[in-house]
């Protein structure tokens, strides 16, 4: 089959790579949309940590099933479907006790394993979702950043009573947003980049822009008290440790940026205390497929809206142009046309 094979950092190519066979328990499914995500512009850089070359990255992925293995009855072939990316073990601590998404041993495919910048992509029939009637292949190709906003919202327990302060606009920011808006939230990022604020305004959320002025303003909205719940959507090190002087005293802080290995960031202790501050990680996402898809389906979620495609084929160019100019697109799908 075709597809945009990573070789090592700064190589990809468009190349050719086995078709898959599915087991008895797995999907083979025709990619028809599969979004770039930070991750894979890691893979691109060399950052990503897991990441083994050769590699076919892309991991929100939508696309019609082919073929299924013998023993899967629950989609059919010509079904649309997206792919949850995150094979967990079953047997580790926290697989036994209700988190496998915090799997010692997670898989994820796009990284581990082979991902949707290909024709073709295999799945276990456990990880493929029906798409609703209506929804295309290139709003269906979101579920998965949306998924990963849900379940920052989850930890940080959002509601319709919370002020939310978000961290960073980028791709995975405004799935954030775009997760606390539907909670009924008030929603307020921000951005050093105007163009990405310019978007979360789109979509609905309040704005600052991330300066020097920027905790003076959120206690200047908030009356003084600071905000309730503070997401962390950037990955840098300095806007982690700011979270806990604009956090409000018993607020929650929900870390979703990455950095990468052997990176501290350091909190104030007393501040820690005596604000007594819940601090959150947020690791992928836990259950929030079906309700990422009937969002999608509601067209409740904006996002898609906002985003790029490009033929996938088109992919080393696309991301060499991404890594001279970041800010070239804010998010962008690759399409097989």
């Amino acid at each position: 089959m075709k597809a945009a094979i990573f070789d090592a950092p700064h190589e990809l190519r468009v190349g050719s790579w086995p078709t898959p066979e599915p087991g008895s328990k797995d999907v083979l499914i025709s990619v028809n949309a599969a979004g770039i995500c930070a991750g894979d512009l890691y893979i691109y850089s060399g950052k990503n940590p897991y990441a083994e070359y050769p590699i076919i990255g892309g991991h929100e992925v939508c696309g019609t099933v082919v073929k299924v293995g013998s023993h899967v009855h629950t989609v059919a072939p010509g079904q649309l479907v997206v792919v949850e990316p995150f094979l967990p073990c079953g047997k580790c601590y926290p697989c036994r006790v209700g988190k496998p998404n915090c799997c010692a041993n997670l898989q994820i495919i796009g990284v581990h394993r082979p991902g949707g910048y290909a024709e073709y992509l295999l799945a276990p029939a456990t990880n493929v979702h029906l798409v609703p009637s209506g929804v295309s292949p290139f709003r269906a190709s979101f579920a998965e950043p949306i998924t990963i906003g849900l379940h920052a919202c989850q930890r940080g327990q959002v509601s319709a009573a919370d002020y939310v302060l978000v961290l960073g606009c980028g791709p995975i920011g405004l799935a954030i947003i775009e997760a606390a808006l539907v909670r009924g939230a008030r929603v307020v990022a921000t951005d050093v980049l105007d163009s990405r604020r310019n978007i979360a305004q789109r979509l609905g959320a309040e704005t600052l822009k991330a300066d020097e002025k920027l905790i003076e303003n959120v206690f200047a909205q908030t009356g003084g008290e600071g905000a309730p719940v503070v997401i962390e959507a950037t990955g840098n090190p300095a806007v982690m440790q700011s979270t806990i002087n604009v956090v409000a005293a018993g607020g929650r802080i929900v870390i979703v940026g990455l950095v990468a290995k052997g990176v501290h960031v350091s909190l104030p202790g007393l501040e820690f205390t005596r604000k007594e501050v819940s601090i959150y990680g947020s690791r992928t996402e836990l259950g929030c497929f079906p309700e990422a898809l009937a969002l999608l389906a509601s067209n409740k979620i904006k996002y898609p809206e906002h985003a790029s495609d490009f033929d996938l084929w088109s992919a080393p160019a696309v991301f060499a142009e991404i890594a001279r100019n970041p800010s070239m697109v804010h998010k962008g799908v690759f399409v097989i046309r």
